[in-house]
């Protein structure tokens, strides 16, 4: 293979990891609530009220996931790239899963609005989904978080009335760079992108848009 060939290669690969590091699937709930803080209505809510939510969004769906899952791939001697195959998947699924619960309940006790502790939900349905897809399919949750995305932002655009069609083109065109470079690293087959991008949009529709969430709005009063 000739010199530039192998360097466009490594070149696209590094490229590829900081788009995979950059948009990981532990930073779409806390990205979710960031935008809503700064675009939506709910800018005029006190500061400190807003601090306080993504304080409490960012400890439970991004500290704590990433410190128990780093402890679990320590103390089996397991490298990152061990928790690409599927058995080993499982028990980040579940500490992440445990987290996220946690998270819920602490929005539910501090009595955070449905539609915003419905992005939670979501996310926990998301990672219920891919758990079962698992056991014979390894879905992309890099690509689940980003259907997750488009899906809320549907969602939230039925139930506040704005029109979405600026930010459905960034971030579709975000998942289309990040579902190229999930293929281009090799860790999810073209199947496994597209159903993993299915799964969290269908999830995060289910959940959050006016039309068919009222049996989970149950879940969060």
């Amino acid at each position: 293979m000739p010199v530039e060939h192998i360097h466009t290669d490594k070149t696209l690969i590094r490229i590829s990891q900081v788009i995979s590091f950059a948009f990981t699937p532990f930073s779409i709930p806390f990205l979710a609530f960031l935008i809503l803080f700064v675009f939506s209505y709910l800018r005029i809510m006190p500061l400190l009220y807003k601090v306080i939510v993504l304080g409490v969004v960012y400890c439970f769906t991004i500290l704590m996931p990433t410190l128990t899952i780093f402890l679990f791939r320590k103390l089996n001697g397991f490298t990152p790239d061990d928790l690409n195959e599927r058995r080993h998947r499982y028990v980040p699924f579940l500490l992440t899963m445990l987290s996220y619960v946690c998270c819920l309940l602490l929005m539910r006790r501090l009595n955070i609005p449905w539609y915003m502790t419905g992005i939670i939900l979501s996310a926990l349905l998301v990672m219920f989904v891919c758990v079962l897809f698992n056991l014979r399919w390894k879905l992309s949750e890099h690509m689940a978080g980003a259907g997750a995305i488009v899906g809320g932002l549907l969602a939230f655009s039925a139930l506040f009335g704005y029109n979405p069609v600026w930010w459905l083109c960034l971030f579709i065109l975000i998942a289309g760079i990040l579902g190229t470079a999930r293929l281009i690293l090799s860790h999810h087959t073209l199947g496994e992108v597209l159903g993993g991008f299915a799964v969290g949009m269908v999830c995060a529709l289910l959940v959050l848009h006016p039309l068919s969430n009222i049996q989970f709005r149950f879940l969060l009063f």
